[in-house]
């Protein structure tokens, strides 16, 4: 599946990725000082592409920002 570009209220562009159905990554684009987060997409749709900009906006501002892999400490056994 494809990824979905859209432009957000404030004039950012994301890419829409699909990790998972239970979970959509948005990415910031070129001059997108905002940083990448997750989403949980609707239970109705699968695809980005049959979501309008009204609805992604939504998910957007419901997304936690990603958090980095957490790394096992070398020091614990």
């Amino acid at each position: 599946m494809a990824n979905r570009t859209f432009s957000d209220r404030a004039g950012n562009r994301w890419e829409v990725r699909t990790r998972s159905r239970s979970e959509w990554e948005f990415e910031p684009l070129a001059g997108n000082p905002g940083p990448a987060r997750l989403g949980a997409p609707p239970g109705y749709e699968s695809d980005p592409y049959e979501m309008s900009v009204e609805e992604l906006q939504r998910i957007l501002e419901a997304a936690a920002p990603r958090r980095p892999p957490r790394s096992k400490s070398p020091f614990l056994d």
